[in-house]
C-alpha cells in the first residue's frame, strides 16, 4: 500500500507536512516525497528503500515555504508528480492499484499521449492517474471520469493554487480521514498522524467523495456514494494500531481477532504470544479471552528494520524477517506456546525465521492461530498479496490436487473435508504442532461491518 498526508495551515505547513508524512513509513518502503505550494511549488522525492524517511528529508522539509502541501510514502512509484494543465499547475500523489494500467497507458499512446516516469514495472500509475484526470472540462469532471475509466482503486491528494483536494477511492477501498487543528486542516491515510500534532478526527471520506481543504475550510465539491468496501487487511494487518477507519479501532479489532480465536480452540498451552507487531493485539485478545498468560518469547528489534511484507523482493522481505526478531531461550525453552499472527502469506518467514527460532530455542509445542483465514487470491486493489503462486494455501492446492485449479470454493468453506486437508499441508509445511485459522464470518465480526462493506477478495476471490 501507500499512505497520503496532506495538510493546509495558515502559516508554514512544511513541519506538520513532514511528520504527518513520516507516520505512514509502515505502509511503503521504496518512495517518500513531499510538495509545498507557497510562492512557487517546493518538491522532494527520495529513495528510502535503505534509509528512513526521516533521514532523507530532514534538510528538504526546512527549505519548503507554503501553507498548502502533501506527502506520500510510496510502495512503488515516485510521488508526487507535478502536471501543466489547461486548468492549472498542480501536485498528485496516489494509494491504490489499477488493474487496467498497461491497457490504459497502451490506449493513451496510441492516441498520442507520452509517458516520463517508466520504470522496470512500466508506466506509472500516478502518472496514468493525472494525465486521464486533465482530459476533464476541470478538475473535479476529471476525477469522475478517471474513475470512470480505471479498474482497481485509487485514493488522491490533488494540490493547487486552490488548496489540497482529496479524493477517496471510488468503492473506498483505501481510506482517507479528515483533521483539524483549529483553523488548520489536514488529511491522511492513518488517522493516528493526527493526534501528536494536535490534531482531531473531524471527518471520514466517504467512498467516492472529493473535498477541498482550504485557509477558508473544508468544502464538499462531491458527495460520496453508498457503496463501500474497505480493505479488510487495514484491521488486521497493514493499519497501525493506534489508528480507526470508518471509526473503528484497529487495536480493538485485533483484540476481538484474538478473542475469537481463542473461543474456538480447545487446545492446551503454556503461554499466549504474537509475532511482533502486528500479531501482538491478536495475542492480547486471545489471552484475555483463554486466561493464559501473555508473553515475549519473541522481540522485534526496531531500529532500522521495517515490515519484512513490504519489501518488494523475496531477498529482502527474509533478510528483514531474520534480522528483526529475537528469540528469548529463558521464555521459550520446554513451554507450549500458541503464536498469533495476522496472517500466513507466503508462509516461507513464519517457518524458516520464526518458528524455527522457537524450536531451535527447545520449545516443548508451537501452535499457530492466524488472525484471518487463508488468502486464496492476490490483491487487485493494493500492492499487498502479491503473486497466487506465492500463496501458502494455493501451494497446498497444487500439492492435493497435482495441479492448479481454478475453482477452490471447496478450500475456501472451512467446514469442507478439502479445507481441512489444505489446512494440514500447510501445518506440515510450517512444521507447527498444530494450525487453525480464523474464520472469515468471526473475522468480519470482529471488524463490526457487514460483508457488504468490506472488501474480502483475497480471502474469497468474490465466491463467498
Amino acid at each position: 500500500m501507500s499512505g497520503l498526508f496532506g495538510v493546509v495551515s495558515q502559516g508554514n505547513c512544511a513541519d506538520v507536512l513532514f511528520y504527518g508524512t513520516d507516520y505512514h513509513s509502515h505502509l511503503g518502503t521504496e518512495r517518500g516525497g513531499m510538495a509545498v505550494l507557497g510562492d512557487r511549488f517546493y518538491r522532494s522525492i527520495h529513495d528510502i528503500s535503505q534509509a528512513q524517511f526521516k533521514s532523507k528529508f530532514v534538510s528538504d522539509y526546512k527549505e519548503m515555504k507554503g501553507n498548502a502541501g502533501i506527502g506520500v510514502i510510496s510502495d512503488r512509484d515516485d510521488q508526487p508528480l507535478l502536471f501543466n494543465s489547461r486548468f492549472g499547475t498542480f501536485a498528485i500523489v496516489m494509494a491504490g492499484l489499477i488493474d487496467n494500467l498497461n491497457e490504459l497507458a497502451e490506449e493513451l499512446l496510441e492516441q498520442g499521449e507520452s509517458f516520463v516516469q517508466v520504470g522496470d514495472t512500466g508506466v506509472s500509475a500516478t502518472e496514468l492517474v493525472a494525465k486521464l484526470i486533465t482530459r476533464g472540462s476541470d478538475l473535479i469532471d476529471g476525477i469522475e471520469k478517471m474513475f470512470d475509466r480505471i479498474q482497481g482503486s485509487a485514493s488522491l491528494l490533488i494540490l493547487n493554487q486552490d488548496g489540497v483536494y482529496a479524493v477517496r477511492d471510488r468503492l473506498g477501498r483505501t481510506p482517507l480521514i479528515i483533521g483539524e487543528n483549529g483553523k488548520d486542516l489536514a488529511v491522511a491515510s492513518e488517522s493516528f498522524s493526527f493526534f501528536n500534532l494536535g490534531f482531531t478526527v473531524k471527518k471520514y471520506l466517504s467512498p467516492g467523495e472529493i473535498v477541498l481543504l482550504s485557509k477558508d475550510g473544508l468544502k464538499q465539491k462531491k458527495e460520496g456514494g453508498p457503496d463501500n468496501q474497505i480493505c479488510s487487511f487495514l484491521w488486521i494487518y497493514t493499519g497501525y494500531p493506534a489508528s480507526s477507519y470508518e471509526g473503528i479501532s484497529v487495536e480493538v479489532v485485533r483484540e476481538r481477532c484474538g478473542r475469537f480465536l481463542a473461543k474456538d480452540d480447545t487446545v492446551k498451552a503454556d503461554l499466549v504470544a504474537g509475532v511482533p507487531d502486528s500479531g501482538v493485539g491478536h495475542a492480547i485478545g486471545y489471552a484475555m479471552e483463554s486466561r493464559l498468560p501473555y508473553r515475549r518469547p519473541l522481540v522485534k528489534y526496531n531500529p532500522g528494520y521495517g515490515r519484512s511484507y513490504t519489501p518488494p523482493t523475496q531477498e529482502i522481505r527474509d533478510l528483514v524477517a531474520k534480522m528483526k526478531l529475537i528469540a528469548i531461550r529463558d521464555i521459550i525453552a520446554g513451554n507450549r506456546i500458541i503464536l498469533c499472527e495476522d496472517s500466513i502469506v507466503r508462509g516461507t518467514q513464519l517457518k524458516n525465521l520464526t518458528v524455527k527460532k522457537l524450536w531451535e530455542s527447545d520449545a516443548k509445542e508451537v501452535h499457530i492461530r492466524p488472525a484471518c483465514p487463508p488468502l486464496m487470491f492476490p490483491c487487485k486493489y493494493a500492492l499487498s498479496t502479491r503473486g497466487i503462486v506465492e500463496l501458502a494455501a494455493r501451494r497446498a492446492i497444487r500439492a492435493i490436487e497435482g495441479k492448479d485449479r481454478e475453482d477452490v470454493s471447496e478450500y475456501i468453506d472451512y467446514r469442507t473435508e478439502k479445507y481441512a486437508r489444505m489446512v494440514e499441508w500447510i501445518r506440515k509445511e510450517l512444521d507447527v504442532t498444530s494450525l487453525k485459522y480464523q474464520t472469515i464470518d468471526n473475522m468480519v465480526q470482529a471488524i463490526g461491518l457487514s460483508k457488504e462493506k468490506l472488501c474480502l477478495y483475497c480471502w474469497s476471490g468474490g465466491i463467498a
